[in-house]
């Protein structure tokens, strides 16, 4: 492990950055590899000037080019040559002048002599000053390349100031403070493809945004192997990765650059950059700052790694980032956070959740030498999951579907629709059918309790959800069976269930998913299965959303639809991904949603519901501090054993204020 040298003294540009709020979290940083002239210094410093200009005018925030672009890449020997440094320090002046009364960072490649060595370096430049020169660590001299020929590694460097460009600044592995929630880290190509790149230590050291200066040539195969080092740097050290290579223009002689540039953050690429673009490539995205944050807080296993890591001096920069216009921000947000847009990837998807579920429930039948289940079917979404994932349990565990009790229990709510199609289902997937219809036992309780039955309030309503939940438990008792669960996610974060009733299993396979991904789950088997299966199934999912717990409407159609009471269930699994995931705030999650869902709900209809949802989620909490047992499939988890732990009687207050 390469550990950065200390000489005694740290050096901090100007004066503290002070309090910094970003709107909404977001930071817009561009990677460029604009047309470059082996050795035509001037020229390239023009194309430098009108990107740093198209930066400006659409406030991109860091602007990163490639590896050595005021000079070339390939100028071999003429690196040697004192013209050619004396062109790229005036050139970098320039680049000084440029970008005075701006915070706006550039980050531009350029060979640097200081003293009797040369140095393939980043400078870091902001509001006319250089605020770090910062050399290449690793010197690839293998295969094509012979960097060593020409250019000393940082390791080597005997100062940590330098004077360039009439600017006396820091030499060496710095970390620049550019606000006081954005830190930023550099290092150059062959950094980021060694086992150990200075990244890493300069990420453990606080930098959430790190950019690559890099001249990368293109050879088969070799695009997909580094843009997987790049989201996979980008995901070790949850930090925002930004890679800008040399292209089009470099010399050919023996090799071909492409210009490639990539934008990754925690793991995923938001932007790449057409290759082999005749003018220059670019591309821009908007980094989730507050993300990052949030994930480096949650992972200890970071936060032991960095006690352990060697410390990077921090420099500061002359002027702090200002917060980024709302209109400036221009990511897009998915929608439905849970479920992947590709039909591919979704399908995969899909398949894997159902492994997890079924495995989870077999290997439960497993441990306990019991080969029965018992589950409630109710012609709804939840519970026709439930069935088909108890049914590759059984398949798993090779016992008859006949061994799956499946009972439906009809009540005041019941619709013809969801009572046919809950029969109809049992027989397609061969389990036994136990009809219990619950109205007189419902009746004799209210009745016991001394409650009216034409009052058609919460008693009414969680009378008839424990009256199934003690049937089914007696019956898993009198059968030798696992009562499965079918409550899923989104219901445990709205509290939408009935506690002690279907919110009570022995095993509840739904628990880690959220109802838009229920949907998806459904409509995947669907797909799949015979015909006649299928046709029940797409009947369900065109059923609204509904516990049936009051009496249906006059032509006998469900009038009690959650959704009309709680909002979409898609915009409350929107802010229960953004909530829990990366503990976003109330008005973020409101910025986001808005444009997640543009055109489809008002600002108010968003506004109202994330109270709802904030509400209901602290106030239901007791109900998700008992649960059963049950499978987490995703990243999102309400299980009180592990991902999500808090207090019963959490005041909501404060997430209230926006």
């Amino acid at each position: 492990m390469i550990k950065p040298k200390k000489f005694g003294i740290i050096v901090h540009i100007l004066s503290d950055c002070g309090a910094f709020t970003m709107n909404s979290g977001f930071i817009k940083v561009a990677a460029v590899s604009p047309r470059v002239t082996v050795g035509g210094v001037q020229e390239n410093t023009k194309h430098a000037l009108e990107e740093i200009q198209t930066a400006k005018r659409e406030h991109t925030q860091i602007l990163v080019f490639p590896e050595l672009y005021l000079s070339g890449y390939t100028c071999s020997d003429l690196f040697l040559q004192k013209t050619l440094l004396r062109a790229c320090e005036s050139a970098l002046e320039q680049i000084c002048q440029a970008t005075k009364d701006s915070d706006f960072i550039v980050c531009v490649g350029l060979p640097v002599r200081v003293q009797a060595r040369l140095y393939n370096c980043a400078a870091v430049v902001q509001n006319g000053a250089i605020l770090a020169v910062i050399p290449k660590t690793y010197l690839p001299n293998y295969g094509e390349y012979y960097e060593k020929r020409w250019f000393a590694s940082g390791e080597e460097a005997l100062t940590d100031v330098v004077t360039l460009a009439g600017q006396r600044v820091p030499f060496g592995q710095n970390l620049i403070a550019l606000s006081d929630a954005v830190i930023l880290g550099v290092e150059i190509c062959e950094d980021l493809w060694v086992p150990a790149p200075p990244s890493t230590f300069a990420a453990l050291a606080g930098a959430n945004v790190l950019v690559n200066l890099s001249a990368s040539n293109e050879s088969v195969t070799k695009n997909e192997y580094r843009r997987d080092l790049i989201r996979m740097q980008s995901a070790k050290t949850f930090s925002a990765y930004v890679y800008a290579s040399a292209g089009v223009g470099e010399s050919t002689t023996d090799l071909v650059y492409s210009g490639a540039c990539t934008i990754a953050e925690n793991g995923t690429v938001l932007a790449e950059g057409e290759r082999f673009a005749f003018s220059g490539s670019r591309v821009t995205a908007c980094v989730d700052i507050d993300r990052l944050l949030s994930e480096r807080l949650r992972d200890g296993s970071f936060q032991d790694n960095a006690q352990t890591s060697p410390d990077y001096p921090i420099l500061k920069a002359c002027v702090p980032l200002a917060p980024l216009p709302a209109e400036a921000v221009t990511r897009e947000f998915e929608a439905y956070p849970f479920v992947p847009s590709n039909e591919n990837e979704k399908h995969a998807r899909c398949r894997e959740i159902l492994s997890i579920q079924s495995h989870g429930l077999a290997k439960r039948l497993s441990h306990t030498g019991l080969q029965k289940t018992v589950i409630g079917i109710s012609g709804g979404l939840d519970s026709t999951l439930a069935l088909l994932v108890t049914v590759r349990a059984m398949q798993i565990l090779k016992l008859p579907p006949e061994n799956i009790l499946a009972v439906t229990m009809p009540g005041f709510g019941t619709t013809d629709r969801t009572y046919q199609n809950a029969v109809a289902l049992v027989h397609a997937c061969k389990a036994t059918l136990l009809e219990i219809p619950i109205r007189d036992a419902a009746l004799q309780h209210m009745h016991d309790i001394g409650h009216d039955a034409q009052v058609h309030d919460i008693t009414y309503e969680n009378t008839q959800a424990r009256e199934r939940t003690q049937i089914l438990m007696d019956l898993a008792n009198k059968n030798g069976a696992i009562l499965v669960g079918t409550g899923d996610l989104s219901e445990l974060a709205l509290g939408w269930c009935t506690y002690n009733a279907d919110h009570m299993s022995m095993y509840n396979v739904n628990g880690g998913v959220p109802k838009t991904l229920v949907r998806h789950l459904v409509e995947n088997e669907a797909s799949v299965l015979p015909e006649a299966t299928a046709k029940i199934l797409y009947d369900v999912l065109a059923t609204p959303v509904s516990p049936e717990l009051l009496p249906p409407d006059e032509s006998g159609r469900i009038c009690q639809k959650t959704e009309e009471t709680l909002g979409p269930y898609a915009v409350h699994d929107f802010y229960l991904y953004h909530f829990l995931r990366f503990g976003t705030p109330p008005e973020k999650l409101l910025f986001l949603a808005k444009r997640a869902f543009d055109g489809q709900y008002s600002e108010e209809d968003l506004k109202r519901w994330l109270r709802l949802f904030l509400q209901r989620f602290f106030s239901n909490q007791f109900k998700r501090s008992c649960l059963p047992d049950g499978p987490k499939v995703g990243s999102v988890s309400l299980s009180p054993r592990g991902d999500w732990r808090m207090p019963s009687d959490a005041s909501v207050a404060e997430w209230l204020r926006f």
